[in-house]
């Protein structure tokens, strides 16, 4: 059986979206297995903020997942707009042209969209 394959939306960190993304992403993987599905973070606008390594509240949660096969990628839009430099980011974090570009790939190519 193909792998089922979903893409995270994540735009915003207010609150407890960044909290609630890696423990989706977390609960899928368990649910589903590893083995089972493809998954990838898109992370642009105030989202990127997660994928810093300092100050780090997620470093932990996201080497986890990445661990188990989860791809990070974040909008280079949004790192011009917010003045982050990319080697400011998390080590598995890969940076995409645009973050909505990524989102229309993922999706034409039959991706799953959430955003939690």
């Amino acid at each position: 059986m193909e792998k089922y394959r979903v893409i995270f939306h994540l735009d915003e960190c207010a609150g407890n979206r960044c909290l609630l993304v890696l423990n989706n992403m977390k609960n899928l993987i368990g649910d589903m297995g590893a083995e089972q599905v493809a998954i990838e973070l898109l992370a642009n606008g105030e989202g990127v903020i997660m994928l810093l390594k300092s100050p780090g509240q997620y470093v932990d949660k996201v080497a986890q997942l990445a661990a188990q096969g989860v791809q990070f990628k974040a909008c280079a839009h949004a790192l011009q707009h917010a003045g982050i430099n990319p080697g400011e980011l998390l080590d598995v974090v890969e940076v995409v042209p645009s973050g909505v570009g990524e989102l229309v790939k993922k999706q034409a190519a039959g991706w799953l969209y959430i955003r939690p």
